[in-house]
């Protein structure tokens, strides 16, 4: 394949924020770390979590991206809450009734997901219930991977908003 320049867009300002709430597997996490790294989005982390991600389980899992990564872990959600009072709030759940592509999504926004096996608490989804969405399907499956969901509303998001006109660079 020849070697051309790479498809690049400038960073949104303020970037959207990625929020994920005690996540389980460790590839989706990483997954998700990547996609954050590639569109300059912090990624929030509310524990517990189910794996370390001290240097040397970051260095074994061969995530040579994770040192582009804007990171912040959270004990909890109502402290990820008191770190961003302002910060409107997108929840996303497969039981949500309203489609992700009908999202107001504005910069700065937090996109926030659940862990991958029974998602958000039902009193979190109750309390934004007007910003809850979820992700339409075809067939019969019971929901998608939690690193699919998030690049799938993240790209949703920055197209939404303008983030995506390319520019080349070798």
């Amino acid at each position: 394949m020849p070697d051309y320049p790479k498809l690049r867009c400038a960073p949104m300002a303020p970037p959207f924020r990625i929020v994920l709430v005690e996540p389980e597997i460790p590839p989706n996490t990483g997954a998700v770390a990547r996609t954050c790294a590639a569109t300059c989005s912090p990624l929030h982390l509310v524990e517990p979590l189910g794996f370390r991600i001290d240097n040397h389980a970051v260095r074994r899992a061969g995530l040579d991206y994770w040192p582009m990564l804007e990171l912040h872990i959270h004990e909890c959600f109502e402290d990820f809450e008191s770190a961003h009072p302002t910060t409107r709030l997108h929840l996303f759940s497969s039981g949500a009734r309203k489609s992700y592509i009908d999202a107001d999504f504005l910069p700065g926004d937090a996109l926030v997901f659940g862990k991958e096996s029974v998602g958000l608490s039902q009193k979190l989804l109750h309390a934004h219930i007007d910003h809850t969405w979820a992700i339409p399907t075809c067939g019969q499956v019971r929901s998608l991977n939690l690193s699919n969901c998030v690049a799938i509303v993240l790209y949703e998001a920055l197209r939404k908003n303008g983030a995506l006109h390319p520019t080349l660079i070798g």
